[in-house]
């Protein structure tokens, strides 16, 4: 699922513990496993942003040198208006979109 085609909540909301905790038996796990999902979401906006960026980057100029660049800034504002890796990975684990195993039940 693309970050960018997301229909997660920007605001905080309340979700029902039953609908999250029901694929695993325990809301303890489920909140580890979408925790571990937000860190690959965050972790892939992240580098996707770093990218865009980059393209915008001048190495050999000194500080007085640097000044806005009205791309940097759009696409900055762009992400920020994302909902969060949390938010993200909650709703992909609503909709059944979490892949997970536990590696104790392969012994």
């Amino acid at each position: 699922m693309s970050v960018k085609d997301t229909k997660a909540e920007v605001n905080t909301i309340t979700y029902d513990k039953d609908k999250i905790e029901e694929k695993v038996g325990s809301i303890y796990e489920a909140i580890v496993i979408m925790g571990k999902r937000a860190e690959q979401i965050n972790a892939e906006i992240r580098t996707e942003l770093h990218n865009k960026l980059d393209e915008f980057a001048v190495h050999n100029s000194t500080l007085e040198e640097v000044f806005e660049n009205r791309e940097q800034i759009e696409i900055s504002k762009h992400y920020e208006k994302l909902p969060k890796p949390t938010s993200i990975a909650i709703q992909e684990w609503l909709d059944g979109d979490v892949y997970f195993r536990k590696t104790e039940e392969r012994k």
